[in-house]
């Protein structure tokens, strides 16, 4: 069984940072490439980076060179470090393989406001 719980969302100033965590259970981590996700209001959800099994990373345009993935493979948790966030990052942030599994956590809620 599939288990994705994230954690580390909360309220920050624009300009502020914050850490994501995810630790998945259910599947071969080791092996998997990891995505974050993020759904804003409104909107489709979003893949906004993603870390293969040997650590190669992608990021969409909106979050190059503000946003880091990472992983550790050792205690099945892979990481969003978040700088410089902007009203516009306000999201609930999701993490999955990519491509996704059918099933998802509950997310963590970024709020992004002065």
């Amino acid at each position: 069984q599939v288990q994705l719980v994230e954690s580390g969302g909360g309220l920050v100033q624009p300009g502020g940072s914050l850490r994501l965590s995810c630790v998945a259970s259910g599947i071969i981590f080791r092996f998997a490439t990891m995505g974050w996700y993020r759904q804003a209001p409104g909107k489709q959800r979003e893949l906004v980076a993603a870390i293969t099994s040997g650590s190669s990373t992608n990021y969409a345009d909106s979050v190059k060179g503000r946003f880091t993935i990472s992983r550790d493979n050792a205690k099945n948790t892979v990481y969003l470090q978040m700088n410089s966030l902007k009203p516009e990052d306000t999201a609930v942030y999701y993490c999955n393989q990519y491509p996704p599994l059918a099933s998802w956590g509950q997310g963590t809620q970024v709020t992004v406001s002065s």
